[in-house]
């Protein structure tokens, strides 16, 4: 049984028209206009007794192959009368027809890719800058073993090495109240020198002090400055902390 096709199976004339070229199995280049001719309106003709209403540009299509039917229907002589210049109608109708398909060809194949590229999902860029660790920002004529130094060196004066006479209290340290405690002083401040920060002499209190400020410096959130070797070692507030 014949498959039915409609004329809203076709994108156009042309579609419809290479269709049946291809259902005749022959090459465009061997076309003859008088078959091609009538089976595209025996298939216009059909669609019409449907009461399916054709396109005009269907109609228009007709009317050209049955022009070029008519122009080798003429007798020879009547032929030779034309402009030699001018281009055989057969000719121009295989050209469009190429040109078409060539088109059709590679619109088959977008529809191709665009049906991958619907398969795949991509992620919109993230900021990982919150996850990559800064480096210490730190003055370029001092190092870390220079903080190092003067903790201990400050430790040696005031001889916090050795046992301390202690008393209970409630009030507990840790390394995020004690960086909070030293962004206020900075902001107050500006600028601090480094012993300042030591002004309770509990091992705890030093240790959580000196952390805090290893931390704050690890991210950038103050600036260790010393203006030469051995002199005191001050630490700066960070613009935008």
């Amino acid at each position: 049984m014949d498959c039915k096709l409609m004329i809203n199976d076709f994108e156009g004339p042309m579609d419809l028209l290479l269709h049946l070229i291809k259902k005749s199995d022959i090459d465009i280049y061997d076309i003859n206009i008088e078959d091609v001719t009538k089976q595209y309106l025996d298939f216009i003709n059909e669609m019409e007794e449907l009461n399916l209403n054709i396109a005009s540009e269907y109609l228009v299509m007709a009317a050209e192959l049955m022009e070029i039917k008519s122009y080798y229907l003429l007798p020879k002589k009547e032929l030779d009368t034309e402009d030699e210049y001018e281009e055989d109608p057969r000719e121009q109708l295989i050209n469009r027809l190429l040109e078409y398909e060539k088109y059709k060809n590679i619109t088959s194949s977008l529809k191709e890719y665009e049906q991958e590229r619907l398969e795949i999902h991509s992620k919109e860029p993230y900021d990982l800058s919150d996850y990559i660790e800064k480096p210490t920002k730190l003055d370029e004529s001092f190092s870390m073993d220079d903080l190092i130094k003067a903790f201990n060196s400050m430790l040696s004066r005031k001889e916090l090495d050795k046992p301390l006479n202690t008393k209970i209290t409630t009030k507990e340290y840790s390394v995020t109240i004690r960086s909070k405690e030293i962004k206020d002083i900075l902001k107050k401040q500006k600028k601090i020198e480094f012993k300042e920060l030591f002004n309770i002499r509990t091992k705890e209190y030093v240790v959580v002090t000196f952390l805090s400020v290893l931390n704050m410096a690890r991210k950038q959130e103050l600036l260790i400055k010393q203006d030469k070797n051995f002199d005191s070692i001050f630490l700066e507030e960070m613009e935008g902390i």
